[in-house]
């Protein structure tokens, strides 16, 4: 097994593929290295000798700025180099793509729920909708309903383990989950997207909540929703009618407003009352057979690691670019984590306007956070830092890879819905939440997400499949890992066998016979992103 990987020919440092002690000599490309110190694991080692002033790069593409003095076979580190990026302008220059063999996905279907807009879900869900932060006492009261008499509640197993440390029994343990029967098979869950926004912030804030919220109604794996509103908001009913009149869902929604109602406790019960008879309607849709081609794939990482983006992010690109080949669509977010790569995301763009877009929201972004003391150079968490990912430019360059190599269809700010196949850049934050929150509301029917260091995340609506990057982690946090892309260094898998094996779990999960490890958890994790100030 080698130790260390040089990832594109043009770098001049390698990533260290175990963990690296001083005085031992390694191999790369026929050359012998001495390692000057201990590197550990995923961290990355100079391949030559740099003078404050040079540029280290990655990929392909500059990744860093060297500030002190650093040796061939010495570590990188946030003491010897500092974020830099390429700079970029749209150059009009031909993009020459091959497409990927697609041979065997033509034949390959899952089992969704096709909707009357032509979209089709992986999953059948009702929504609980509040305009306002002011209604999640109402929600909450309408979740424990819903959820409890339609058997949608888990049981929560701590409550059993007091109650038999309570009884006197010290040694009390977790016991496994139980799980109550559905009283509707075909409706996958009720959700309730509760929330601290629709009024107080600016009017663009309210507007985008608002736009969002169309989103999550218009998503295919969402039957229909119920709206909750006080009335004096901002974020104004009125406002989502209109929102759903451009995105047309062509799905029923049922709107309630407590300000016209004498009591609570009336506007409670004449919800229940109406939308009782729609989960019955929900429920006589079954799953039938889909193209990949309906697939709409969100794109994300999150607690990324130094192997991220040689196993896990490459695997999803891989992934995407076959699913677009074959007609759908992939939508990679998180614009902080594109910084240094915009080059050549410009250069997949498939025209100057496309590219212009795309370059506005990522300077107007940047300017914004630069306004409030920080900046994209900034983006990089403690964990990152940790675990080898010391510039936004290598955090970026790596991320990157989630978009396979597929021209760019399409660029969206933050809650516009595509409208055309292929690979879309959507402006989003890097937060993991605010990310594939916005990923849903640009219609995600499945979300592929990478991790190195582990999160829980989940989606109340859509599918979140977690990706590791390394094979320790499955084996370290097994309850929030689906997929292992980490074989790609611990067993030196092929790239297109373990495709093929993320293919098959991904239409297991599409076709609803899987259940993703989010899903087990119950991580319905909503946080919508808000750009202004608060008033």
């Amino acid at each position: 097994m080698n130790k260390i990987l040089k990832i594109s020919e043009q770098d001049n440092v390698g990533v260290a593929l175990c963990n690296l002690v001083s005085g031992e000599i390694i191999e790369l490309s026929g050359a012998q290295i001495e390692v000057s110190q201990n590197i550990e694991i995923k961290h990355k080692i100079a391949l030559q000798q740099f003078s404050p002033g040079d540029i280290i790069v990655m990929y392909g593409v500059p990744v860093g700025e060297v500030v002190l003095p650093i040796g061939r076979g010495d570590a990188l580190t946030i003491e010897n180099i500092k974020h830099r990026a390429a700079d970029y302008k749209y150059k009009g220059t031909t993009y020459n793509y091959n497409l990927p063999d697609i041979t065997s996905l033509k034949n390959k279907t899952f089992m969704g729920y096709h909707r009357e807009d032509g979209q089709v879900g992986t999953a059948n869900y009702w929504l609980f909708v509040p305009l306002v932060f002011c209604q999640n006492r109402n929600l909450k009261v309408l979740k424990e309903a819903f959820e409890t008499e339609l058997g949608y509640k888990q049981e929560n197993p701590y409550k059993l383990q007091l109650r038999q440390m309570l009884s006197g029994d010290s040694d009390a343990v977790v016991n496994a989950e139980v799980i109550n029967e559905q009283v509707f098979k075909n409706v996958d869950g009720i959700k309730f997207l509760a929330h601290e926004g629709g009024c107080g912030g600016t009017r663009d804030d309210a507007q985008a909540l608002v736009n969002l919220l169309a989103g999550y109604i218009k998503n295919p794996n969402v039957a229909g929703a119920t709206v909750l509103s006080l009335g004096c908001q901002h974020a104004q009913m009125s406002l989502l009618e209109e929102a759903l009149v451009k995105l047309n869902p062509q799905k029923p929604v049922l709107y309630f407003e407590q300000q016209q109602f004498s009591s609570e406790k009336d506007m409670l019960q004449e919800i229940v009352s109406k939308t009782y008879p729609e989960l019955e309607k929900a429920n006589s849709m079954e799953r039938k057979s889909a193209g990949l081609d309906k697939l709409n794939i969100g794109l994300e990482c999150g607690g990324s690691d130094g192997f991220s983006g040689i196993t896990a992010n490459p695997l999803i690109g891989y992934i995407a670019d076959k699913i677009t080949a074959v007609g759908g669509r992939a939508m990679l977010s998180e614009f902080p984590e594109l910084c240094g790569v915009e080059q050549d995301l410009i250069d997949r763009c498939q025209n100057r306007e496309m590219a212009d877009k795309f370059i506005n929201l990522m300077e107007t972004y940047n300017t914004q956070a630069q306004k409030v003391g920080s900046g994209f150079d900034m983006n990089p968490s403690p964990g990152n830092i940790k675990d080898g990912l010391i510039t936004d430019a290598i955090k970026s360059a790596g991320a990157a890879t989630k978009a396979g190599r597929a021209p760019i269809s399409g660029i969206l700010d933050y809650t516009e819905y595509p409208v055309k196949s292929g690979l879309h850049l959507l402006c989003t934050p890097g937060n993991d939440v605010e990310s594939t929150t916005g990923l849903a509301g640009s219609g995600a029917n499945l979300i592929l997400f990478s991790t190195g260091l582990g999160t829980p995340t989940g989606n109340p609506v859509c599918p979140v499949i977690k990706i590791s990057s390394n094979s320790a982690l499955p084996k370290k946090m097994k309850d929030i890992i689906d997929f292992d892309a980490g074989k790609l260094i611990s067993e030196e898998a092929d790239l297109e066998n373990l495709s093929e094996d993320l293919l098959n779990l991904i239409i297991e999960i599409a076709s609803g016979k899987t259940l993703t490890c989010a899903h087990k958890l119950g991580q319905d994790d909503f946080i919508p992103w808000k750009r202004g100030v608060s008033l």
